[in-house]
């Protein structure tokens, strides 16, 4: 298991990791539809706080293989058993998730999640002795995320009103253990890669997204009274998500991660882009609860179930990946719209708003393409 090449041409990804990805759709589904039913009776704080913590298990199991595949996919049948296992955990922490949300019962999550941490300690043991000059990187992701995982599963020993300081600092101990690790010898990590990666599971999450657009045509077909209501939702989500796709992969994704701090800024700030995205198709399910009477929540309030993850999204990928990259126009509109957006549920027209917003920021994007382009274009 030798370290790959990060200059390989045409490296894409694999058949291995498309199906890995696809089990967590599984996961990311019911988290947002946890999150749904926990806004719609109206427990809006502790919906958005079991959101955080169960996607961050998601997140963090992804974003780990992901990174690590990127260094050490030999694609042998045993890289692939040790993967189907960690595809294993996920399926096993889906089903802990509505126990989290529903009765702060974390102990099959923690399980599942500890079961596809040390499936990747496998991995990262293996590579260590191929590793060369990152071998000792390797054995020290191996040594941390055994300990955390340890201390995980200490944590459900614990006592409720002591589970919750435990938990935030677990969750620092994890986003610790690569920063330790890079610093002792760097993994190589492939640009074109590793950002590829990051775009097929935003374009996962935002799939979530039409699935709340088709939900929205299902309930029209039920409720003749709100037909043109629930439709235009439904169209209006569809524009919405299309400007999301749109803004996300405007900028040069690869430049974003020359160095290892700001491969860090773009691993770790993805966690609020792919939240954001999952959340946005619970924010939709709740606009039509609330159009269908079946909310706790009121307007304007519960616009702000999908407002807040639209500008939480087109905000991060601005700072993330679009600032380097646009000009002081795109730099202005860019997260002006997210900000207008935010704000749009205490504005009279609240959904066609959000969606003339956006689809005037893509129209933008569109009249001002990245400063590289411009450049080459300059140039021939």
């Amino acid at each position: 298991m030798r370290p790959r090449d990060p200059r390989e041409e045409g490296r894409a990804a694999s058949t291995l990791e498309l199906f890995f990805d696809l089990v967590f759709v599984v996961a990311v589904s019911i988290a947002a539809v946890q999150l749904h039913h926990a806004l719609t009776e109206g427990h809006v704080l502790d919906g958005i706080l079991n959101y955080g913590i169960v996607f961050f298990g998601i997140w963090w199991a992804w974003m780990n293989f992901t990174w690590f595949a990127t260094s050490f996919d030999t694609d042998d049948w045993l890289y692939r058993v040790f993967t189907i296992v960690q595809m294993g955990g996920v399926l096993v922490l889906a089903s802990g998730i509505a126990p989290a949300f529903e009765k702060h019962d974390y102990s099959v999550l923690i399980i599942a999640y500890v079961v596809m941490r040390l499936a990747l300690v496998a991995q990262w043991l293996r590579a260590s002795r191929s590793a060369g000059a990152a071998r000792r990187a390797t054995l020290v992701y191996a040594t941390g995320i055994t300990v955390v995982q340890a201390l995980w599963l200490a944590s459900l020993l614990l006592p409720d009103s002591m589970f919750t300081v435990a938990l935030v600092v677990l969750i620092v101990a994890e986003v610790s253990v690569p920063v330790l690790a890079e610093r002792t010898g760097s993994t190589p990590w492939h640009p074109h890669h590793i950002t590829e990666r990051y775009g097929l599971f935003t374009l996962i999450l935002l799939g979530e997204s039409l699935l709340g657009s088709a939900n929205a045509i299902i309930e029209a077909l039920h409720d003749a009274g709100d037909l043109g209501t629930l439709i235009g939702v439904a169209a209006l989500t569809l524009i919405a998500t299309a400007a999301l796709w749109w803004i996300y992969f405007w900028p040069p994704h690869h430049h974003a991660i020359s160095s290892f701090l700001s491969s860090l800024a773009y691993g770790y700030g993805h966690f609020f882009i792919f939240a954001a995205a999952g959340a946005f198709s619970a924010g939709i399910e709740v606009e039509i609860d609330v159009l269908g009477g079946h909310s706790e929540l009121s307007q304007p309030w519960a616009s702000f179930a999908f407002t807040v993850p639209l500008a939480v999204f087109v905000l991060g990928i601005w700072a993330l990946a679009i600032r380097p990259h646009a000009d002081r126009v795109v730099n202005t509109v860019i997260p002006l719209a997210g900000l207008l957006v935010l704000i749009d549920p205490l504005i009279p027209v609240p959904f066609a708003l959000a969606a003339v917003v956006l689809a005037g920021a893509v129209a933008v994007l569109v009249w001002r393409p990245p400063v590289e382009e411009t450049g080459e274009a300059a140039a021939a």
